[in-house]
């Protein structure tokens, strides 16, 4: 399924099927009975498909877990991807710089990569396609995050603003 997720999902090692069961339940909660969710072959990875808009999904996610923080036992944190490409550096390139031409001439950005199961240099790439992008950079407070997740032979590449990134423990922290 790694060539087909918008959602991917992060929990502590050895709980990936727990995480599974979880995000199933949460997602048919907020209305995607047929959501497909799977485990990455990285420990502690898991991708999803919904048929919902990703970015929606995490701020309902957001939502339940203010009103009912219980429900989240072992999901840690969930990223929505936009686009799901083959890694190669000229791949990723091209499609961040697609990705990146949605940001306003008034906003600042930072690109984000993580990487998995891959030996692609990270400044490599940013010396790739930074040059490229005529916005201001801001590290410490984005408007937007151009973000490369690779993970082996699939490369997910999203443009999102920090909040669209939920982190299940600082948002139960700030309850």
């Amino acid at each position: 399924m790694l060539d087909d997720f918008n959602l991917l999902i992060s929990t502590s090692r050895r709980n990936e099927r727990k995480a599974c069961s979880e995000l199933w339940y949460l997602l048919c909660d907020i209305g995607d009975k047929t959501a497909r969710i799977d485990i990455t072959n990285i420990s502690g990875l898991i991708v999803a498909n919904t048929s919902l808009n990703p970015i929606e999904v995490v701020d309902q996610l957001r939502k339940m877990i203010r009103e009912k923080p219980w429900e989240f036992k072992y999901i840690l944190k969930i990223v929505p991807i936009q686009r799901i490409i083959s890694t190669s550096i000229e791949n990723i390139k091209q499609t961040a710089l697609n990705v990146a031409e949605e940001i306003n001439n008034d906003q600042k950005y930072k690109i984000s990569i993580r990487k998995r199961s891959t030996n692609i240099s990270s400044i490599n790439l940013i010396e790739k396609i930074a040059p490229e992008i005529n916005n201001k950079v801001n590290l410490k407070n984005p408007d937007l995050i151009l973000l490369i997740e690779i993970i082996g032979d699939a490369t997910g590449i999203s443009l999102i603003k920090p909040s669209s990134i939920l982190s299940v423990e600082r948002s139960k922290r700030t309850l």
